[in-house]
């Protein structure tokens, strides 16, 4: 019998669907047809495959190959499905053995030599495998990504030879190695860095504990972007779930994994010209955008107002779900999306308004059209809106003081209180659903009476309504956990929408 199976995964946005690689030799003129919905990439796997066997010391078939790869109506791109197809072209030979392959998974890309390239999306295929409860090979390339999943049972090679030598019992292949568990913080920014600026720390510390969008305005210069980088080092670290959904994006991007800083949220910080693409994600392929790439970490928009409007409107969507759904005509992909969104934009067109050392040059008429860049429903999705004003040349050469506390100071407050919105509904306070925002935000009848009045004379929409319950109760878990919020956390929570 001239028929052997081997088996792989394929990239689906974050998913990985096994793909079952048919090989078959049968008489004929001598060739490889590659069948079952291949793109070019995969296509092409035939001559590197051809070359990378002779390249390995083997004998490659001289009659009709087949190769399948079931399902046929699942698309199939890269060149991750190289290994696969080589070891099952062999198997069908007789060259390896078929009943070692029955409980393995085969990923990596081929280079005409018979050396193992890294491909993509390694993390999601691992996991599924583990799942199946199945031993994968994959290139050393991709032993980081590998050393994250500690209890898959998974071993890296360097060539084609080396994974034929292992299945025909020659020699053993190696282990990926072990991740750190913890991430590194001091490699990090460091909030003791900022002089001053009392109220913007206030507010990024209760974003922090309770996973808020948060908006600060302030002249240039005045310790925004600094703050912003900041925050991934006060917020709380990444659990091995949540790390694993990351990196897993990370893996699709095929951008690489650091599995000394696997646990440590991530910062992503596009440039204010990038296209709606590749804010949320697109392509002709769908590929994970700006908004998956800081899944369970921080979103950075600096100079808010100068990203077009189009590029800004996709983000209601994906704000409010925590994912986002690409479609295209062949194909639909999900991916996730729950970012923490921090903004930082200039008061003005100058940026100078309201500065009392440099005179503003702007007309009340340029600074309404300014500041209309950003949509009223955008902006009803922001949470904390806070100024950042300038600070006095005196206190940035001060000796610090005892309110410019550093990120563990900080963070050792927040992972505390985050702890009380864990205990209660099992995630950040910014997720919490309406549901569960009238068990866990409960109000007496004084403050329930004066909170209506300021939300009434404000002009605060219901989505606004269920935001400041939301931070107020992230003040009050700041507060020491407090099961009934008063008027004080209210108050404070209503003052960060005032803009």
């Amino acid at each position: 019998m001239s028929l052997a199976v081997t088996l792989s995964r394929a990239q689906e946005g974050v998913a990985a669907p096994q793909v079952m690689v048919e090989v078959y030799l049968s008489g004929g003129l001598p060739g490889t047809h590659i069948v079952g919905l291949p793109e070019a990439a995969v296509r092409e796997a035939r001559d590197r495959v051809r070359v990378a066997i002779q390249n390995a010391a083997f004998e490659y078939p001289n009659r009709k190959v087949t190769v399948n790869l079931a399902p046929a109506e699942l698309p199939k791109d890269g060149g991750r499905f190289d290994l696969a197809i080589a070891l099952g072209i062999l198997a069908a030979a007789g060259q390896v053995p078929r009943e070692r392959l029955d409980d393995c998974e085969f990923l990596g890309e081929l280079a005409l030599s018979g050396d193992l390239r890294r491909v993509s999306g390694v993390l999601p295929a691992l996991l599924r495998a583990r799942a199946r409860g199945r031993r994968m090979v994959v290139p050393r390339a991709n032993a980081g990504e590998a050393a994250l999943v500690a209890d898959a049972d998974v071993l890296v090679a360097d060539s084609l030879a080396e994974v034929c030598g292992w299945l025909r019992g020659a020699q053993e292949l190696a282990l990926p190695g072990e991740a750190q568990l913890e991430p590194d913080y001091e490699a990090g920014p460091d909030l003791a860095d900022v002089r001053g600026q009392l109220q913007a720390r206030r507010a990024l510390e209760i974003a922090a504990v309770g996973g808020h969008h948060l908006l600060m305005v302030g002249p240039p210069g005045t310790g925004k972007t600094m703050l912003a980088e900041r925050l991934p080092g006060i917020l709380p670290p990444l659990s091995e779930s949540e790390a694993l959904e990351t990196c897993a994006v990370l893996s699709v991007a095929g951008q690489p994994v650091d599995p000394a800083q696997w646990r440590r949220r991530p910062f992503r910080a596009p440039h204010h010209t990038a296209s709606a693409a590749a804010l949320v994600g697109g392509g002709s392929q769908p590929r994970p955008g700006e908004i998956s790439l800081a899944h369970n970490g921080v979103l950075f928009l600096d100079e808010f107002p100068e990203f077009s409007r189009q590029v800004l409107e996709v983000l209601r969507e994906p704000l409010e779900s925590g994912h986002i759904v690409i479609s295209r005509a062949a194909r639909q992909s999900t991916f996730p999306a729950q970012f923490q969104l921090v903004a930082a934009m200039n008061p003005c067109p100058c940026g100078y308004a309201g500065d009392a050392r440099h005179g503003c040059r702007c007309t009340p008429d340029q600074i309404q059209r300014y500041r209309a860049r950003l949509s009223g429903p955008l902006l009803d999705r922001i949470d904390l809106s806070v100024e950042v004003p300038r600070v006095a040349l005196s206190e940035l050469s001060a000796p610090r003081s005892a309110y410019d506390e550093d990120s563990a100071t900080v963070r050792a407050r927040v992972v505390k209180a985050r702890q009380h919105a864990l205990m209660r509904a099992g995630r950040p306070n910014a997720e919490i659903s309406v549901r569960e925002l009238e068990r866990d935000c409960a109000l007496g009848p004084a403050e329930r009476r004066w909170f209506e009045g300021a939300l009434e004379r404000l002009g605060l929409s219901a989505r606004a309504y269920h935001r400041v319950l939301r931070v107020a109760r992230s003040i009050a878990d700041l507060d020491g956990g407090a099961a009934l919020l008063d008027r004080s956390h209210l108050a404070e929570a209503l003052q960060y929408r005032r803009l």
